[in-house]
């Protein structure tokens, strides 16, 4: 499609261009326009009609968004933001520079933005910071035909119009009714005989996170928020619940590979911020770790008197951290998902012992027959090996699950506690338990 167009452009053929776009799903368009150049992307955005303009664009990443507000007229602008919803407008201002917000608001009726200023004020992580007033809401007073009346009549401009909410004359959320419901009730039946009562909502100040599992645990379309006084003051639809829900399991991933979580997209973010992301994690990892060459260090006589130690040291350590790494990743994500809650700690920890004990037990008995047999018929070092990974599985699966659930009751995010953190704890005591058993067993 790109050379395509490519082609039509050069050719001078923008009617042709303009019909291809129309034909094209709008989020399609949007990444097309990312193969061009500015000049090329902002030709092709020009050709596209007001309507499709305004939707393209709050789908384009940021720094395409910039480049065409910084490269439109005045009026062009205004067009856009006027067929923007609320809380793309909303996005848009928080993610642009300072220029470009002066611009944009410039740009913007008095009316939108008083609202944009409002939302402006809800805290960045909040329901409130990424609803939308973009909904229907009907008087439960209405009849059927009433209601039909009022969507058609406001709900032009809606983001919405499938679920409609049910309020008194103080705009307090009583009630949900659909389309469907309506549809399917008597003319003369009111929106208050047919609505649900039993409604999940949110309120402004709540965490979106916790929003946006309500849309994955209820099956919703969207969710009304309320106020303190639950007072109907927007709704979120399912796709920004799944642009949270993006976002948090990202920013999980990050955290757990131990990277200071960023917004910007991978091949957009600059070189020396990638490496300012990392390195900082590194170092305290790679200084933590002294403590695990001081337990070496603390033994070096037991290399001497058996030397075959040192070579099982590794398999040892990265078992160990390969369990923990395990162990934590499957809690992390129970936890996410809102299987696993603080109160089970200890059913958590029980089910990972009895799952160590199990992989313990096959690890250790493959060892005791390798080693005995490619190492010179060594039981003893056979055994101390066995028995050292079998504690080792044990204790690293038991911090794999117990560190991300300790780190939640700290009120820390669980990602935090996890593979490198975990594997570095790991070592340290997969090297004591080590040493102290072949003290035991081989009486060094």
């Amino acid at each position: 499609m790109y050379e395509k167009i490519k082609e039509m452009l050069e050719n001078r053929k923008f009617l042709s261009i303009r019909q291809q776009l129309c034909d094209m799903n709008m989020v399609d368009v949007a990444t097309l326009l990312e193969e061009f150049d500015e000049d090329d992307a902002l030709r092709v955005f020009r050709l596209l009609p007001k309507e499709e303009a305004s939707e393209v664009f709050s789908y384009m990443p940021k720094d395409k968004q910039q480049s065409i507000v910084e490269a439109i007229t005045d009026r062009e602008l205004s067009g856009i933001i006027d067929e923007l919803f609320l809380d793309d407008t909303v996005d848009l201002i928080e993610e642009m520079p300072a220029n470009v917000v002066k611009r944009l608001l410039k740009n913007t009726s008095q009316e939108k933005r008083k609202l944009i200023n409002r939302f402006l004020q809800y805290e960045e992580d909040s329901a409130g910071s990424i609803m939308t007033i973009e909904f229907v809401d009907l008087k439960k007073e209405m009849t059927v035909p009433e209601a039909f009346a009022h969507i058609r009549k406001t709900g032009v401009d809606k983001e919405t119009i499938y679920t409609c909410y049910a309020t008194d004359a103080n705009r307090v959320l009583e009630g949900v009714v659909t389309v469907k419901d309506l549809l399917l009730a008597e003319e003369g039946q009111k929106v208050g005989d047919i609505m649900d009562t039993n409604i999940i909502f949110a309120y402004t100040d709540d965490d979106k996170e916790d929003v946006a599992k309500k849309f994955h645990r209820y099956d919703l379309m969207s969710l009304p928020v309320v106020d303190k006084e639950r007072r109907l003051v927007g709704i979120i639809t399912f796709d920004d619940a799944i642009d949270v829900i993006q976002e948090e399991n990202t920013e999980d991933f990050e955290k757990m590979a131990a990277i200071t979580p960023s917004d910007e997209p991978y091949l957009k973010t600059r070189v020396i911020d990638h490496a300012k992301h990392r390195v900082l994690w590194l170092l305290l990892l790679m200084v933590s770790a002294t403590f695990t060459g001081a337990i070496i260090t603390g033994f070096e006589n037991a290399f001497t008197v058996v030397p075959a130690l040192v070579a099982f040291i590794p398999m040892l350590m990265d078992t160990g951290g390969n369990c923990g790494s395990q162990s934590s990743t499957l809690i992390i994500r129970g936890m996410a998902l809102g299987q696993i809650r603080g109160r089970d700690v200890f059913k958590v920890w029980w089910h990972e012992v009895s799952v160590a004990v199990i992989i313990g037990a096959v690890l250790a008995a493959f060892n005791i027959a390798r080693i005995y047999l490619f190492n010179g018929h060594n039981i003893k070092l056979a055994c101390t090996v066995s028995f050292s990974l079998y504690a080792t599985v044990i204790i690293a699966q038991s911090i794999g699950c117990l560190l991300p659930i300790g780190a939640k009751k700290l009120g820390l995010d669980p990602a935090v506690a996890a593979a490198p953190i975990i594997t570095t704890i790991v070592d340290a005591f997969a090297l004591t338990v080590y040493f102290s058993i072949a003290k035991m067993v081989i009486g060094i």
